[in-house]
């Protein structure tokens, strides 16, 4: 069997299309292997991740759909056919028996490619308010899955984000002596966590690296992922606790592990990998698009498991007066983790990858 997965642009895409592949290699029948892969296009980060993780990728222009009337809605319908020819070449070479899609600029190419070429269809939606795409994507498929319970899209059924093995199956009290002594941390300092995602948010890091001193005062350590182009500068004195700055952390299991609080953005990756780990995060909506992020964080912050901050109020006087009371409390801790690791299925790459199969044998 041959699968072709399409979806890239950022981790959001990325992770639970690599999780998904993973599990369609587990679950394959020995007699009939499964093949897969990915599709892409040349924007996003799958360029390097995919080929990292073994798996061969093709690549299409990518199709931007604007929210609103501009010029370059103008320029959609010529991009869409440039991109579904392209899409329609990978076809015919990979030769794949199904398309699943996570979303994104790739993916309405890749659904009327399969649509024109007969090929079942599997959409997976991320976030709790569907995309342009997928709510396409719906539109020719009943085999529909998403990761909230509440999203309102056609035909679907709720099985969660597919998250790595690594992030599903950890155990971060087993793992953090070895996560913070690899990351430069000390042993038994309350530890914050700061990412903003796989392209880093500078709001997070002005905001947190402006409050590096009380921190310090707090005794709280860092560890701050600021992103690939994020700049963050922080003066410490010797005997401060570490406030470690690293661009990108390629195992974000240590991250987790190292840490007793997170402030992050809420994409659905991050909210759900977060919960699904039982790590008590402070969620910083992305201020910009529908308003799906906020919508991510909500079961999570409804259900005692996190904090919601909006980005404008998201101050170095902020996090000064909330962090270190937060994270030097390991009762509230310890009740946030609780409330936060029952929310989420950790089984979701398994579950998709299974509607992959069911939709090639009907």
């Amino acid at each position: 069997m041959r699968a072709l997965l399409a979806g890239g642009g950022t981790a959001g895409h990325t992770s639970p299309l690599l999780a998904t592949a993973d599990a369609l290699r587990r679950l394959q029948d020995p007699a009939d292997p499964v093949e897969v892969t990915a599709l892409g296009t040349p924007r996003g980060i799958e360029g390097r991740v995919v080929p990292e993780a073994g798996y061969p990728l093709e690549m299409i222009p990518p199709v931007p759909l604007p929210r609103r009337p501009s010029a370059e809605l103008a320029r959609v319908p010529g991009r869409l056919r440039g991109a579904f020819t392209a899409a329609l070449s990978v076809l015919d070479r990979v030769q794949p028996d199904v398309v699943l899609g996570f979303g994104g600029y790739v993916c309405v190419p890749a659904y009327l490619a399969a649509r024109r070429r007969h090929l079942p269809i599997v959409v997976h939606e991320g976030n709790a308010l569907p995309g342009i795409a997928n709510r396409l994507g719906a539109r020719l498929t009943t085999h529909v899955a998403t990761s909230f319970p509440a999203t309102p899209l056609r035909h679907a059924s709720y099985i969660g984000l597919p998250i790595r093995r690594m992030i599903s199956t950890l155990d971060r009290a087993a793992l953090r002596a070895q996560a913070r002594r690899g990351l430069g941390l000390d042993a038994d300092r309350p530890t914050l966590l700061v990412t903003g995602g796989s392209q880093g948010a500078r709001r997070l890091n002005q905001a947190v690296s402006g409050a590096a001193a009380c921190l310090a005062e707090a005794g709280v350590q860092v560890l701050h992922i600021a992103g690939p182009t994020g700049e963050v500068s922080v003066a410490t004195l010797a005997g401060a606790p570490p406030y470690v700055v690293v661009p990108y952390v390629d195992r974000m299991d240590l991250a987790y592990a190292a840490a007793d609080l997170v402030l992050c953005r809420a994409g659905a990756n991050s909210v759900t990998e977060v919960a699904a780990v039982g790590l008590p995060a402070v969620f910083v909506p992305l201020p910009i698009g529908n308003g799906e992020q906020e919508l991510n964080a909500r079961p999570v912050v409804d259900a005692g498991g996190g904090l919601l901050v909006q980005d404008v109020e998201l101050t170095p006087e902020w996090v000064c007066g909330t962090v270190p009371d937060l994270v030097r409390d390991p009762a509230r801790l310890a009740a946030m983790s609780s409330a936060a690791a029952g929310l989420i299925p950790r089984d979701a790459d398994e579950r998709l990858a299974r509607m992959v199969l069911s939709a090639v044998r009907r």
